[in-house]
């Protein structure tokens, strides 16, 4: 798992005497980012249980509510996240919030974040994806700012199959009041807390690949062409790509000197994901693939292949 990037801030929320300590922490490990979160998870738990912490007031041992909200939350603007077998991706995160005057949303001691998470808001078990660095904020007025964050991905590291779903967006903010995170001698009741749910929902896609071969070249008129080609998607499963078996794909073809594809025929991919049709050569031209996608695959079109007509 990766490191956020102000490990300090790790540090600082884990020592909390009211709050649970994560086994990685307890055993002497660098935090890591399963630790932050575990961290704001706890924080969650020390507020509300299992509702958002939303009250007026707390008691004894809780932290105090803060009059925080988030709206205008966009996830890679408005796009599915795409992620391959290994490269880290790295999407935007935009959102406002709505803050009491006296509460600097970049101070030191006032941490906030937007993150993204799978499944149930109250399990603190749920997979969730965050950005290795803090998000800076904009004043707008003395009460609103304009923030942008980021949430970065490893697939290799983090992703199963199951991740290509629909994701749902959530904040928090955390305002120590100049105590010190790294103290043993915390007084929660001291620590301002708020979160927000249901801020924005984003997809997590496979990334897909399509390839296409058009044969022979060059052909005599009317004779057949064999157009053969590949889909394929990233399995994060083992981290490697595999064939998209059963999936339609358009074969288009342009005639050389135009800007439009026509469709010639829609076939569907083997058991291996590959792909295999004819057509009678009729001009010089480009054929292609087009894949339309799924709910967990993104589209792919393939470039022109050029067969030269005789």
């Amino acid at each position: 798992m990766r490191i956020r990037a102000t490990v300090a801030a790790v540090t600082g929320a884990l020592a909390l005497s009211a709050l649970a300590v994560p086994a990685a922490q307890a055993a002497g490990d660098t935090p890591s980012k399963a630790d932050f979160l575990a961290a704001a998870q706890a924080l969650h738990r020390a507020a509300s249980g299992n509702t958002a912490f939303t009250g007026t007031t707390a008691a004894a041992d809780e932290p105090y509510p803060l009059a925080v909200t988030f709206s205008s939350v966009k996830v890679n603007s408005g796009k599915p996240i795409v992620a391959g077998t290994s490269n880290k991706v790295t999407v935007p995160v935009t959102y406002k919030v709505t803050h009491p005057e006296d509460l600097d949303l970049n101070a030191d001691n006032v941490w906030m974040d937007v993150y993204i998470y799978r499944g149930s808001f109250t399990d603190t078990n749920a997979p969730v994806l965050i950005g290795d660095d803090w998000p800076t904020c904009t004043a707008v007025t003395t009460t609103v700012a304009n923030c942008k964050g980021t949430i970065d991905i490893l697939p290799g590291e983090e992703l199963s199959n199951a991740d290509a779903t629909t994701w749902k967006a959530a904040g928090y903010v955390i305002d120590w009041n100049d105590q010190d995170p790294f103290s043993d001698d915390i007084d929660i009741t001291k620590v301002g807390y708020a979160e927000q749910d249901k801020l924005a929902t984003t997809k997590l896609q496979r990334y897909s690949k399509l390839t296409v071969n058009a044969s022979p070249e060059p052909v005599k008129k009317g004779k057949t062409i064999t157009v053969t080609g590949k889909l394929s998607r990233a399995n994060w499963d083992d981290n490697k790509y595999h064939g998209y078996t059963g999936q339609p794909v358009k074969l288009q073809f342009r005639k050389k000197g135009s800007s439009t594809y026509t469709t010639l025929k829609t076939i569907k991919t083997s058991s291996t994901g590959t792909l295999k049709t004819t057509v009678k050569a009729s001009a010089d031209g480009y054929f292609r693939y087009s894949f339309a996608g799924t709910s967990t695959t993104p589209a792919v079109t393939t470039a022109g292949d050029f067969v030269d007509v005789k």
